[in-house]
């Protein structure tokens, strides 16, 4: 029998409603829902994505267990049993030799976001990592040290503002990120329309860049000078709407900025000091809005820059208003349910690194399990997470994982990491399992809730994720989880949540229950300092501002160019490598170098370069294009699936390279444990020069 299923896509961040088309178990169509008030029929090539998830032979459906190099499926009960037993043996050997590494799709998630710290709990291990260490943890940081809650996110009000500027992000690819804003391109011609600007800062010409009104390029991880000298000429002047009276400490912050010179600072990043000043005026006049997203994040001074980004909002007048930052309202309201957050309440064993919101750097997994001694990780358990291609010095990473003593790996495939692994469980496929946007639609450009129950009915034998979290803790702890369901869970939350909804209301409303825009003048009754204000002159930012120095000259001068990442609309981290959809067409992973770098270099467009830094090599083809600025160089992240052992055989035919095989894993923003991924010094080469 025909149906056509609402859903929510829970692939990136948008959340965008689909109309999902089923003839008994087989998936005919995926196309936007209309009637979406978030998404309003947007979609893009990922939704469709869902159904070769969904139908791939190469994706596991019973739990696997590898012995040697040769793979044989088990049962969920031999499975919970052996692994139980083993991480048993390992804690009474060491209790503090465990560890947990949570991966991206966590975030999309609901069931697991409810349940991972019952695993956590079960281990007793402090030793937390995930994916948030290499993405945005420095704007985490700074939403604690300005608002008091590391979740307390301010949004861009794109549809109300006039002038947008981004800075280090790319939502024509990633649809909004810690920013749920889908149909972003809609939504751009819609703010020039009424006479409105967008304008893009970043190192690369982006697919966000070719639609703005103006593009202007950054030496890359040099963000820190560019935003210390916009914020100075903000200070200068009078914003049209006053300062609020819950702000404090930006004349500590204006003295602070006193030693730095506008013109050096804008010749260290490479912006020219009249558009420096023309952005200043366009963010006092308003309403305006500044967006930093992973460009910021992934830097030496990411958390300064997150900080800064928000000072700039701040003193520019543009903080909790229409048009400028915005503070949503959500139907459930994750304040309520997640701590605030706190930094330093321990540290890692071998480099010293502070915990941060409970965790540890992602970065320092590898030194965690090579370094002899008490505590050295003998087991790790991945929760849909694949560290080898998204964490720094990957190749590391990889061959650290081959001596653990245990490895289980929550996924659905035989990926670059779990390859790795002694088990692999794998949850439900995608449509098999029901959704709600938990993190995502708090901060969304528009507040709704959206319920999405399974669009098919799970396989016989198969587990929820959620289910696998709860059956290790039990088989660890020998007692079984006993909670409410993640969906009973969810009821209550929406239930006690500021517009008292139940589940029963939202699922009634299958394309959402829509609330409006967010609201201004919301954050006064939302912040969680301890004095309700917004303290600005955070002490260890204003150190760490203390501290900067500003390079007299700029960075590639001695002949090595500096390395940043990117991302296209057909690919998310690892996730889609073995969608045949998404990969089909142009090869993706490829070098993007600026002609003059190229012909210095002898590189020409098509060919294979060589990339070298401190941690590795790899080869891939060049792509010449004015749309790099010269010095600069950009390689795409969540490729690299030709390792041996990976069982994909679509994205074997479309391996790749890993970016994460030339970042430095020693580079680490030490506010907030971030990896610094952007800036790092590479040599590039013909492949010819390489080899001879």
């Amino acid at each position: 029998m025909r149906r056509i299923h609402h859903r929510t896509c829970h692939i990136c961040e948008a959340n965008c409603g689909i109309l999902v088309e089923t003839e008994d178990r087989a998936v005919l169509s995926i196309k936007g829902d209309p009637d979406n008030p978030l998404s309003r029929g947007h979609i893009c090539p990922k939704a469709t994505a869902l159904q070769d998830l969904q139908e791939d032979p190469d994706r596991l459906r019973r739990p696997v267990k590898r012995v040697g190099e040769t793979w044989h499926e088990i049962s969920w009960q031999q499975a919970f049993a052996e692994i139980g037993q083993r991480t048993r043996a390992i804690l009474a050997e060491d209790p503090d030799a465990s560890a947990v590494y949570i991966g991206n799709p966590n975030a999309h998630s609901y069931g697991n976001a409810l349940n991972a710290e019952y695993l956590s709990k079960a281990l007793h291990t402090r030793n937390k990592f995930s994916a948030s260490t290499v993405d945005q943890m420095p704007h985490q940081v700074a939403n604690l040290r300005l608002f008091g809650h590391a979740s307390l996110f301010g949004i861009p009000d794109i549809d109300r503002t006039q002038t947008l500027i981004i800075l280090g992000g790319n939502p024509m690819a990633s649809n909004g990120s810690i920013w749920t804003v889908p149909d972003f391109r809609n939504r751009a011609r819609e703010l020039r329309q009424r006479g409105g600007t967008l304008i893009v800062v970043d190192p690369r010409r982006t697919e966000t860049a070719r639609v703005a009104d103006r593009h202007l390029f950054i030496r890359p991880a040099t963000d820190a000078f560019f935003l210390v000298a916009l914020l100075k000429a903000v200070l200068a002047r009078r914003p049209a709407r006053p300062v609020q009276d819950f702000i404090t400490g930006l004349a500590d912050v204006a003295a602070a900025l006193e030693r730095f010179d506008a013109a050096a600072c804008g010749a260290a990043c490479g912006v020219a000091a009249e558009d420096i000043d023309g952005l200043a005026e366009r963010m006092t006049q308003g309403p305006a809005v500044l967006y930093g997203r992973m460009g910021v994040a992934t830097q030496a001074h990411g958390t300064l820059n997150a900080w800064l980004i928000g000072l700039i909002n701040i003193a520019a007048g543009q903080l909790d208003r229409e048009g400028g930052i915005v503070f949503p309202l959500p139907a459930l309201d994750t304040l309520a349910i997640l701590p605030p957050g706190s930094i330093g309440k321990h540290r890692s064993r071998v480099s010293g690194h502070r915990s941060v919101l409970g965790e540890l750097p992602a970065a320092a997994m590898a030194e965690e399990i090579e370094t002899p001694g008490p505590g050295r990780l003998r087991a790790l358990f991945v929760v849909a997470g694949n560290p080898v291609l998204s964490t720094p010095n990957g190749a590391r990473l990889d061959k650290a994982l081959s001596e653990l003593d245990l490895m289980v790996s929550i996924d659905m495939y035989r990926n670059a990491t779990s390859r790795r692994a002694h088990y692999i469980l794998p949850p439900v496929g995608p449509l098999e399992r029901d959704h709600y946007g938990l993190f995502l639609l708090p901060m969304a450009v528009r507040t709704i809730a959206a319920y999405s129950p399974p669009t098919l009915a799970p396989e016989d034998g198969t587990l929820q994720d959620w289910e696998i979290l709860r059956g290790l803790a039990g088989a660890i702890t020998g007692e079984p989880v006993q909670a409410p369901t993640p969906r009973e869970t969810l009821d209550a939350l929406l239930r006690s949540g500021p517009y008292a909804v139940s589940l029963a209301d939202v699922e009634a409303a299958p394309s959402g229950l829509d609330f409006g825009p967010p609201a201004e003048g919301r954050l006064p009754e939302r912040l969680r300092t301890p004095d309700k204000t917004v303290a600005c002159a955070d002490p260890e930012c204003l150190e760490a501002l203390a501290a900067l120095e500003v390079p007299e000259t700029s960075a590639g001068h001695d002949g090595a160019l500096l390395l940043i990442g990117r991302r296209h609309l057909r690919t998310n981290n690892s996730w889609l490598a073995n969608s045949r959809r998404m990969t089909k067409g142009p090869n993706r992973c490829t070098l993007m170098i600026h002609p003059d770098d190229a012909t210095a270099r002898g590189i020409v467009d098509g060919e294979t370069a060589t990339v070298r830094s401190r941690a590795g090599s790899i080869t891939l083809p060049a792509e010449v294009t004015e749309d790099i600025m010269p010095g600069t160089v950009s390689i795409p992240h969540g490729w690299g699936h030709g390792l041996p052992g990976i069982a994909m055989q679509t994205a074997k035919a479309y391996a790749g390279v890993s970016v994460n095989d030339l970042t430095d894993e020693t580079a680490i923003d030490p506010l907030s444990g971030n990896a610094a991924l952007s800036g790092v010094r590479v040599e590039v080469s013909a492949f010819e020069e390489a080899t001879a």
